[in-house]
This record gives structure tokens, sequence and C-alpha cells, in this order.
């Protein structure tokens, strides 16, 4: 039963980012660099806001309940800062980055888009931050025990792995939508960021309660991604069209198959707007084969 429980927490909390990463990522070096390089920077946020907790204990009454719980919700509204802190530290090395990218390229652009980076990025501190957050309950979920056996929630193992989905898919557009305010200084909208990364920190504290603190996280998790994929360049129309196959390019099971062969990676457009997470374009190779159309034209 221990086994069981485990690889089924683990498929939960990490089958939808494993299939995105596999997808969107593995293929490509250079997101595979930038998914790396974004988890050491919340691994840094962590360790920061670590400290900060630590120290604060240390100084403070440890005997005192009430005042440790305290503390415990104040490194938590900390570690929640740092990490927005280090996401914008991350975007300006990427948007450093990039020029020299755009710089050394052929055609004088660089050969992933900002929109590309923000998801990777995002999908990188989603990862991380789900690891750290899950990997000792699932260590434990293998047994030997029972839960619940003291009144405690039988539940807590299953609602913990859909919490961890929850906040990787919400880094992930949380990474979007961050990168796209920055671009556009839209500081309102860095502002939103914020307050739904300390909401949804703060939800957490609301458990065993798991049909208020679960429901509320999941909610925010679909409305922040209907909002990242406004954001990222989605529609509805391109939507409903990718899902009923009535694009002009392949459906998405055929653009991943496409990909497999080493196919251009421009099939994988409609695939990632209908995901919601960001529309992906090649315009590199674009230009490339307008530039052969015209070399034939004149030959």
């Amino acid at each position: 039963m221990g086994a069981a429980v485990f690889f089924g927490c683990t498929f939960i909390a990490f089958g939808p980012a494993l299939a995105l990463c596999l997808l969107t990522v593995a293929g490509d070096p250079l997101r595979v660099i930038i998914l790396v390089a974004g988890a050491f920077f919340w691994l840094a946020s962590l360790l920061l806001a670590s400290l900060v907790w630590f120290i604060s204990v240390q100084l403070t009454d440890q005997s005192n309940g009430r005042l440790q719980y305290t503390l415990l919700m104040f490194g938590a509204a900390v570690s929640v800062l740092l990490q927005e802190i280090f996401r914008f530290a991350y975007f300006k090395i990427l948007k450093t980055a990039d020029k020299g990218l755009a710089a050394l390229s052929e055609g004088g652009r660089s050969p992933i888009t900002l929109k590309q980076m923000a998801y990777v990025s995002g999908l990188s501190f989603g990862i991380i931050s789900g690891m750290f957050s899950v990997i000792n309950i699932l260590a434990d979920s293998i047994g030997p025990g029972t839960v619940g056996i003291h009144g405690d929630s039988p539940h807590y193992f299953i609602t913990s792995a859909f919490l961890t989905m929850a906040l990787v898919f919400l880094h992930t557009f949380w990474g979007v939508i961050f990168f796209y305010a920055c671009e556009k200084r839209c500081y309102w909208m860095l502002g939103l960021v914020v307050g739904s990364h300390l909401l949804t920190s703060g939800l957490t504290f609301l458990n065993p309660r798991y049909e208020v603190s679960l429901v509320a996280i999941f909610l925010l998790m679909f409305s922040t991604g209907a909002w990242a994929f406004v954001v990222a360049g989605g529609s509805l129309r391109s939507a409903r069209s990718c899902l009923s196959c009535e694009d002009r390019n392949p459906c998405p099971i055929k653009r991943t198959f496409a990909i497999v062969n080493g196919e251009s990676v421009e099939k994988l457009d409609g695939f990632l707007a209908a995901v919601g997470v960001v529309v992906v374009e090649n315009d590199r190779e674009r230009e490339r084969k307008k530039e052969r159309k015209k070399e034939r034209k004149k030959e």
C-alpha cells in the first residue's frame, strides 16, 4: 500500500511538470540551461529565507508556541518576497544574455524569445519548489505507519500531492506574467503576482482544512493560468481551433511526433497556446524560409 501511495502521489505532483519538460524543454539545450539556472536562483532565495528564519528563532523565546508560529508565518512571507526578488534578478540576467545571443546569431535575432524564457524559468521555479515542499512527505508515505490513526486527516498525502501540482503550475504562470510585466513596466501586474504568491502561501496555514485551502488555491491557479494565457498572446479562438484540430497546423499529438523526428519547433505553437502557457514562435526559421523563397525567385 505504501508503494502505491508513493508512486501515485509522485505522479500527481510531478506528472504534468514532467510532461511539460519532455515536450517543451528537453529538446532544446538552451532551455535546459535556463531550467537548471532558474532552479539555482530559487535555491539561493530559499537559503537566504532559511537564514532569516533561523536567526529570528534563535533570538526569541523558543518555548513560546504562539510566537514561534508567528515567526513561521513571517519566514514564509520573507521566503515569498525573496523568491520574487530573485525572479526579477533572473529576468535581468536573461535579458542581458538575450542581447548577447542576438549579437552572436547570424540573423541578429536571439534563438529564444522572452516568452519562452519566462515559461522555462517559471517552470524551473515550480519544479524545484515542489520538490522541496513534498519530498519529505513522499518519503514518509512509503511507511511504516498509518495516516489518520490519531484523528488526523487520512487524506494528507493525496492533498499534499495536489497542492504541489498546483504550486508548480502557479510558479509557471507567475513566471510568464512577471517577465511580461517587467518588460512592459506594468508595476500593478508585478504587485498582483507578488500578492497572489503571498496569498497562496498564507492559504497553506489553513491546513488541515483542505476543503478551504486546496479549493482556494486551485481557483487561484485556474484564474492565474487564464491570465498568463492572455498575456502570452492566446485567445479563445486560438484555443478552440487547437483543441478542435481545425487549425492549419497539425494536432498537438502530431506536433509532438514531428518534433521527436527532428522537424521544426514551430509546430509546437498551437500546443503551447492551448495549454495556456506561452506561444512559441521560431522567427529565425521563418526568416530563413522567406530568404530561401526569395533566392529561388531570383534564380
